[in-house]
């Protein structure tokens, strides 16, 4: 009786199909080791990617209190400079800041005068 491999070719006795086993063993062990690094890459690439997950949110949340920070010491530097503005210089920022649409238009109309009078002196 001949016992045939997978591969078609059949043993010619007991020890030949030893050989061929033990073969099929070895090769079969290195696929379980490939399929096992495989895994193994798989794994650490999962717990790597969860551990940026975490950095990534633990920035998040620093970012967020330095900016909450940033804005009170812009609020408070705001308010100690209007505190130590005179008021005759608060009043004309706050009746600047009412009319800036005419100040545009006022400091436009000047340019637009101050380039036509350049212009006429260097034709001149």
């Amino acid at each position: 009786m001949t016992h045939r491999t997978p591969h078609g070719s059949g043993a010619k006795g007991p020890d030949e199909l030893r050989q061929q086993l033990e073969r099929t063993r070895h090769r079969l062990g290195d696929t379980v080791s490939q399929l096992m690094g495989k895994t193994d890459m798989s794994d650490r690439a999962l717990t790597r990617a969860a551990d940026l997950r975490d950095k990534a949110g633990a920035m998040t949340v620093q970012l967020r209190e330095s900016a909450g920070h940033a804005v009170h010491a812009v609020q408070d530097a705001g308010h100690a400079v209007e505190r130590h503005t005179p008021e005759p210089v608060r009043s004309l920022a706050r009746s600047a800041k009412r009319h800036t649409g005419s100040l545009l238009a006022a400091g436009a109309g000047a340019a637009l005068a101050a380039a036509g009078v350049l212009r006429r002196r260097q034709h001149h």
